[in-house]
């Protein structure tokens, strides 16, 4: 007989495992499974649950009598109303204009900082520093800070244009004015974010591709958008996601410096939902709001990737 016919019966088709080796594959996919299955059940008591919750209880007002819960099914009433709500509808213009304004200048402002802080060899340490400290400051410090910073009387940036014969402004008190100031402190907190991700994505480009372009006479801007910018796409828009979703649940600056105000000129999405369960206890309704909520940033996430692959489609 052929050695080739020996050798085809006696050894396994290419691809199959047999033996010792096929088992411990099983074994370390069993072990993995079991490895992370604690992790899976925190995430569905700690998430999951929590959300179906809210919307089991989006279709019911609920009350309280003699202590207990009593909930009253409504059917979709409480999705009805939601366009009724004119404070929403006007938080979600609000938050969609903050969103767009604060997310496009925090990702100029962090990748130019970013691009800075590249290229400069002395006191890179120190400038890393001074440009993350914004965001190792609580939320409740900044409020008080940018509180200060904009009172009629005696804040600085009055005091600053006064200086130039420019009248004193209520910042915070003028509808004119109140989302541009909070869009702004949101700006300063939130830069550093972007900052980081973006420095550590530029470290990480690979340095023979600026040295051939040197050689072959490529000034700073043809680097930037012919090398720097293309390669970094995929950094950029995983940090443009995670500041979307974050800028989309902006509370804290609201409830500091406005608490929706004045009228509804910084009114955004979580301080109506806020409001709706903490201040008003109509958890029904409230729950509505979140899952509405819940959906368009879903939809906004998938229009984003959406737009990554049919770019990565198209190169």
């Amino acid at each position: 007989m052929a050695t080739s016919e020996i050798r085809g019966i006696d050894e396994p088709a290419a691809g199959v495992k047999t033996g010792p080796a096929s088992a411990n594959l099983q074994d370390e996919a069993s072990w993995r499974w079991l490895t992370l299955s604690p992790t899976v059940i925190v995430f569905a008591l700690l998430t999951i649950l929590p959300l179906a919750n809210m919307l089991y209880m989006s279709f019911f007002n609920v009350g309280w009598a003699q202590g207990s819960m009593v909930l009253t099914p409504v059917g979709l009433q409480n999705y009805r109303d939601i366009w009724g709500d004119n404070l929403f509808l006007a938080g979600i213009r609000n938050t969609l204009i903050f969103v767009v304004a604060a997310t496009s200048a925090e990702m100029v402002l962090g990748f130019g900082l970013a691009l800075f802080c590249s290229r400069i060899t002395r006191g890179r340490t120190f400038y890393r520093a001074v440009f993350i400290l914004p965001i190792l400051i609580p939320g409740i410090v900044i409020g008080a800070i940018w509180k200060l910073m904009y009172n009629f009387d005696f804040g600085i940036i009055n005091q600053l244009i006064g200086i130039v014969s420019i009248p004193a402004q209520d910042w915070l008190g003028q509808y004119e004015t109140a989302l541009l100031s909070v869009i702004i402190v949101d700006i300063w907190h939130w830069t550093p974010f972007c900052f980081l991700l973006l420095l550590a994505s530029i470290e990480g480009l690979p340095q023979d591709v600026y040295e051939a372009a040197k050689i072959d006479g490529a000034s700073f801007w043809q680097e930037l958008f012919r090398i720097t910018l293309p390669m970094m796409w995929p950094a950029i828009l995983v940090t443009f996601v995670f500041r979307m979703i974050v800028a989309f649940k902006v509370f804290d600056e609201v409830f500091l410096l406005t608490s929706g105000g004045p009228g509804t000129a910084t009114e955004v999405v979580s301080f109506t939902i806020y409001q709706r369960f903490f201040t008003e206890d109509r958890i029904g309704f409230g729950s509505a709001l979140s899952v509405v909520t819940i959906f368009i940033v879903l939809m906004l996430l998938v229009l984003t990737l959406s737009a990554r692959k049919r770019r990565k489609a198209g190169a």
